[in-house]
């Protein structure tokens, strides 16, 4: 079977990192969640009292430490995998609303996302890997074989969000989850350094309305076109 980079782009919580993973798990590929990558930048950034109080942050301590911070991924038994921050298993930690709070501001940081490219770039040599973002199809693999941009609305997004972090326990309400939602939005697609934008060839899909089988089965059927199987 041909092997291909497949690139998935999209807004905070719109589905793409669920597709990613049931496909890269379908085809026997790498599944890759770059957004992982900066929230840990940006746990290790709070747990070294790097982000003011008023969420500001000290890039340039940050951008000094940068040659500390070791990020990896660990497979685990059920078929996800655990984002590890020099060394240590951090997924839990980094799936919080405090690090939600911040990563966007830590993203837009033009040496983090140098240092976090080039690393996801080195995950993709060999092909064969399915990568999520916000920049994948646009900077890291630009000649990536499948280009998927994926959209929802900021409401539907922000329910799926709380849901999400209310079955984890944590105490939110839906209208912090919704302002957290817009305000990364805004971030991410401002911002200098590798903004969100649909690349050029990337192929739309806005999944408000579909089941994670109806997202699956359209997936499959675009992979299918390319390599022939899926």
């Amino acid at each position: 079977m041909k092997k291909i980079i497949i690139a998935i782009d999209g807004y905070s919580s719109s589905g793409k990192s669920t597709m990613a993973r049931a496909i890269a798990a379908r085809l026997g590929y790498r599944y890759i969640d770059s957004g992982a990558m900066y929230r840990a930048v940006t746990l290790f950034a709070l747990r070294h009292g790097m982000i003011g109080a008023d969420g500001s942050v000290d890039e340039a301590a940050l951008t000094a430490a940068l040659p500390e911070i070791a990020i990896d991924f660990r497979p685990m038994a059920d078929g996800s995998q655990h984002t590890l921050l020099n060394g240590e298993d951090v997924e839990a930690q980094i799936r919080t609303m405090e690090v939600s709070s911040h990563v966007s501001a830590v993203a837009a940081i033009v040496p983090v996302r140098h240092k976090l490219v080039q690393l996801q770039q080195e995950f993709g040599r060999e092909k064969g890997i399915v990568m999520d973002g916000r920049d994948i199809g646009t900077t890291v693999f630009p000649d990536a074989e499948l280009k998927i941009y994926v959209n929802a609305s900021a409401e539907t997004r922000a329910r799926r969000r709380y849901d999400e972090l209310r079955a984890k326990g944590q105490d939110v309400s839906y209208d912090e989850v919704l302002a957290n939602v817009r305000e990364r939005d805004h971030i991410d697609s401002t911002r200098a350094e590798s903004p969100l934008r649909r690349a050029d060839d990337a192929i739309d899909l806005d999944n408000s309305a579909m089941t994670l089988d109806e997202q699956n089965a359209w997936l499959c059927e675009r992979v299918r076109r390319i390599t022939g199987e899926a």
